[in-house]
């Protein structure tokens, strides 16, 4: 039995490596003597290129003399998971065999029943377990459970923000709040990394089985639903995701000020789909419009409002979920918005609709209904809509708590970028006034924004927005 180092044995390159911030020991101790491997067990951040996870798997392998070997386990009963979403996993780990083949380094998949991660480090003699993060409440407990019962050191990584979030420790009230605290931060973080290469290719005695990936990965998950179909406006994988990268920085950012509000239009980044699975990270995304903007694709203005977008508020919906246990719920609601919410919850509702009608978009506003069969049929669903679209359930539901968990539900169900930090920020704000101020008192609403399909139409061409998103059925 090969045994844990004390920690007194841990080389100090290696305790530096672990006393980062973005850097989280879960399991202490230093790697164990005689290991062959360091593993990286990869769930969220699933790429191979600009992942910090990764890199800090790398340069601690490279200090053992050790190769590194990335683990997936694919897991059959994902929260509120679908064919849709494991469908788009299934291609980005495509992305991941080719990249992880290309850098060196190993790449196993695993499906269940053979999937525990306890019994493949023991198979291939792990040293040390390296893992990424997630802030959402099962797969933060996943890694709890893991780490208590582990027989080797485990630390995570904060491997999907530009700003590690345990350096701001907290979560803020409004984003103009965290702004100052963000952006005294972002020069210590908002740098390219070194590309961290492996000194120790991966080269077995013996190759450990794995799924091939030329094979459905949700061959046999008997209980995985089927019903939401994948769909063709996305393509999974860093691959695909660099390539939108290019085209949004190259083509649509010096636009952005004027066309991201227009959901007629293609102006935004569309890459939430790929940051949700990892594909990408935030601080490529990052980089690339700064270097945009350096190369005069863009203006200041541009890339300045379009990374408030894709750092600042999506890093203070990590916090948001990191701090919040009732992020999923109506209970988040900011105490101003509960209040009135409450006062408000027995007022006459102008149209009253049922869950099923919302889901198959049948209601008197068709400006709403385009928004909701842009969700169920592309995946996704424009950002300006969503606001809107989430306040119209308020409006239509029985009670704020219902409409919460109604628009969480089809979130989830239907967006490749569900069951996400962003998204769930972004139902909090528009339900209950998270992140948001108190407004005018009104019915239904009671201080929280109210949005109006008139007031909003104005501002866009939504008959091209409806007719974009109109069936051919209809």
């Amino acid at each position: 039995m090969n045994r844990i180092l004390a920690i007194d044995e841990m080389p100090a390159e290696l305790a530096g490596l672990a006393n980062q911030p973005r850097v989280l020991v879960r399991r202490e101790g230093a790697p164990r003597k005689g290991g062959r491997c360091v593993i990286y067990w990869m769930q969220r951040a699933m790429r191979i290129e600009g992942n910090p996870a990764l890199d800090v798997a790398i340069e601690a392998a490279n200090l053992l003399g050790l190769p590194v070997v990335v683990y997936f386990s694919v897991i059959s009963n994902y929260p509120n998971a679908n064919l849709r979403h494991y469908h788009f996993l299934w291609q980005g780990l495509k992305d991941v065999a080719e990249d992880a083949a290309a850098l060196g380094v190993g790449f196993v998949v695993r499906r269940p029943p053979d999937n525990r991660l306890e019994a493949f480090l023991e198979e291939v003699d792990a040293a040390l377990v390296i893992g990424d993060e997630n802030p959402c409440r099962e797969p933060e407990r996943w890694r709890r459970v893991l780490a208590g019962r582990l027989k080797l050191p485990y630390w995570t990584v904060d491997a999907d923000v530009v700003v590690p979030s345990r350096v701001f420790g907290r979560s803020f009230a409004l984003l103009h709040h965290f702004r100052p605290h963000l952006r005294a931060e972002l020069p210590k973080y908002l740098v390219a990394p070194k590309r961290m290469v492996p000194l120790h290719p991966w080269k077995p005695r013996k190759q450990p089985t794995s799924f091939p990936l030329t094979q459905d990965i949700t061959q046999g998950l008997s209980k995985l639903d089927r019903t939401i179909k994948p769909v063709d406006t996305f393509a999974g994988g860093t691959h695909a995701a660099l390539r939108r990268l290019g085209e949004f920085v190259r083509r649509d950012l010096k636009d952005y000020e004027e066309t991201r509000n227009h959901p007629e239009l293609q102006g935004t980044s569309r890459l939430s789909p790929y940051l949700h699975f990892g594909n990408i990270g935030p601080l490529t995304i990052a980089l690339a419009v700064q270097n945009a903007m350096r190369k005069g694709w863009a203006s200041p203005g541009a890339a300045e409002k379009y990374l408030d977008q894709a750092v600042g508020w999506r890093e203070l919906s990590v916090l948001f979920v990191r701090h919040e246990p009732n992020y999923d719920h109506w209970e988040c609601a900011a105490p101003w918005a509960r209040a009135t919410l409450l006062e408000h919850a027995a007022d006459p509702r102008p149209y009253r609709y049922s869950l099923e009608q919302l889901e198959r978009g049948e209601t008197a506003d068709e400006l709403w209904n385009a928004a909701q069969r842009e969700m169920v049929d592309t995946g996704w669903m424009h950002n300006y809509m969503r606001m809107y679209w989430a306040k119209k359930i308020l409006e239509w539901a029985p009670d704020p708590a219902t409409a919460f968990d109604w628009a969480v539900l089809l979130n989830d169900r239907y967006e490749l970028d569900g069951r996400d930090p962003n998204g769930y920020a972004g139902i909090a704000w528009a339900v209950v006034g998270r992140h948001d101020r108190p407004w005018f008192n009104r019915p239904v609403f009671g201080l929280v924004r109210p949005m109006s399909g008139a007031s909003i139409a104005k501002k866009f061409d939504a008959e091209a927005y409806i007719n974009r998103h109109r069936r051919q059925s209809e």
